[in-house]
């Protein structure tokens, strides 16, 4: 299997200095970074170092994942946030058990053996509540269903519809991102997922990007448009902004299982 870094940045210069030179070049296949409009160096140091530099036409964490996907050459995705927060030594483990045949592997903050130094007591509380919402919601089995650092066959953007926009995501694709949507629709589709500890480190200069109580009702709300209104994606169109003609099919069959 083909593996795509895809690196996440905004104004995230000495975290991106410290975080991409522990990165190993033969873990990956494609490095790409996809930059919301950094205005720090994030872009020029990206450039310097030969990575594959996308910058984003619409600002936001759901534009990006959408925007990436027609560049993306991997046969599976791991997002990586230069911030500090995803500890490179872990994507060797993500790529390990997704060669298990997993749909999607989880680096949980929350299973024995991981933790969180980036958590506040709200953040603790409100992963804590969403996933098992999600859990409750969708049938999912997850003890981190929030965490952005995962990996995930290239296909499930299309097979989740995760390029269509329904009301909120049309409405607010600038505010919110597309993991809690992923994550919902694997578990509501069940899909064969796992889970790997995987600590989360304080976050290495810059400032945070989440708005809890903002994101937090967002979040809420589309979870019940999920679970009210959500079906499979078949023959849905894409948006432009992420089109591609076909998804191409991991290596071997994919499993469907349940976890």
């Amino acid at each position: 299997m083909k593996t795509t870094l895809l690196v996440l940045s905004l104004n995230e210069i000495e975290g991106m200095k410290r975080m991409m030179a522990q990165i190993e070049p033969e873990w990956c296949d494609q490095i790409l970074v996809v930059d919301g409009g950094s205005t720090d160096g994030t872009i020029e140091y990206a450039r310097a170092q030969g990575y594959e530099v996308l910058v984003q036409v619409k600002s936001g964490l759901m534009n990006a994942y959408r925007e990436a996907y027609s560049h993306i050459q991997g046969d599976i995705v791991i997002p990586f946030s230069p911030d500090g927060n995803s500890p490179a030594e872990v994507i060797p483990r993500l790529i390990e058990k997704m060669q298990e045949g997993y749909d999607m592997v989880i680096a949980s903050r929350y299973l024995p053996g991981a933790h969180s130094d980036d958590d506040t007591p709200i953040t603790a509380l409100g992963n804590w509540v969403f996933t098992r919402l999600i859990n409750l919601l969708f049938g999912g089995h997850y003890t981190d269903a929030m965490v952005m650092y995962r990996a995930f066959r290239t296909p499930l953007y299309l097979e989740l519809g995760l390029l269509v926009d329904r009301y909120l995501e049309r409405k607010l694709s600038e505010t919110i991102c597309i993991i809690p949507l992923m994550s919902m629709r694997a578990a509501k589709r069940k899909l064969r997922l796992g889970e790997i500890p995987g600590d989360e480190p304080a976050r290495i200069g810059g400032a945070g990007k989440c708005r809890h109580f903002v994101w937090g009702s967002i979040y809420l709300a589309q979870m019940l448009q999920e679970f009210l209104f959500w079906e499979s994606p078949v023959g849905e169109t894409p948006v432009a902004s992420g089109e591609k003609e076909q998804p191409r099919p991991i290596s071997g069959p994919a499993p469907n299982s349940p976890q």
